[in-house]
């Protein structure tokens, strides 16, 4: 089940939310909560967005990189290296 939210503006931005975008209809939305709707699904859309070009920042480097600058792996010892990180933090 859903819960509400309810959130109460005034003055300057409760007269900008009824005038300027709502407006009985003539705004550019029909009710207030369609335009609160609209303004958190937007936000939703760049804070996703943000973590999708934080995790394509975080990648550029070995996308770009040369081969030059990868080697071989040994997942035996990539294993033992965590263990000995683990049995050092405590976890």
């Amino acid at each position: 089940m859903a819960e509400g939210i309810n959130v109460r503006f005034a003055g300057e931005l409760q007269r900008f939310i009824h005038e300027e975008r709502v407006n009985d209809g003539a705004g550019l939305y029909g009710s207030v909560s369609e335009y609160i709707r609209d303004l958190v699904r937007r936000d939703y859309k760049r804070e996703e967005q943000r973590k999708w070009q934080a995790l394509r920042n975080e990648l550029r480097p070995g996308a770009t990189a040369g081969e030059s600058a990868f080697g071989p792996l040994d997942a035996n010892a990539i294993i033992a290296q965590a263990k000995a990180r683990r049995k050092v933090s405590g976890a």
